[in-house]
């Protein structure tokens, strides 16, 4: 069962938030499930996330990561290799593409491939001018009171 939620009273008083909406859009929508090859997602930091892919059986010359804002994309493809008949093929060796939506700020530190397991470390990094400040508050003599000025004179009878 499928509900679809109408966001559009949403729209009507959100500025900036398209990327959001699209998400939720996107995530309502049926798509057929996929979870080859299997990934962890793991908080290994107070800002530092790691990926772990499961790509047995690929090089590193068959695996390709893109980052792009907000979207991570890790695609392999296996080089037509038939080192004869098969009786039984039970390691997958299909051509695959996942994708990642990242949240703002998060940037990928670096990918690296042992024993087929695909690492992908991500961190997030907030611009100095979003990170919280302390404001210090001055003491001392409050600020003088500014004599309120006429704008107009009254204006006498003739």
């Amino acid at each position: 069962m499928r509900t679809a939620f109408d966001l559009s009273p949403l729209f009507r008083s959100s500025i900036g938030f398209d990327r959001v909406f699209d998400m939720i859009e996107n995530a309502s929508r049926v798509e057929t499930i996929d979870n080859w090859p299997p990934y962890d997602i793991a908080k290994v930091g107070e800002d530092d996330y790691r990926i772990t892919m499961a790509v047995a059986g690929f090089s590193q010359d068959e695996l390709t990561v893109t980052y792009e804002p907000n979207m991570l994309m890790v695609s392999g493809q296996k080089a037509d290799e038939d080192n004869g008949r098969y009786l039984h093929r039970g390691i997958a060796g299909r051509a695959f593409q996942r994708r990642f939506e990242l949240a703002d700020h998060v940037k990928v530190c670096g990918a690296t491939l042992e024993n087929g397991l695909l690492i992908i470390d991500l961190k997030r990094e907030l611009p100095e001018e979003m990170k919280p400040r302390r404001i210090d508050i001055a003491s001392g003599k409050a600020l003088p009171k500014s004599r309120t000025r006429q704008i107009e004179a009254e204006k006498q009878a003739a």
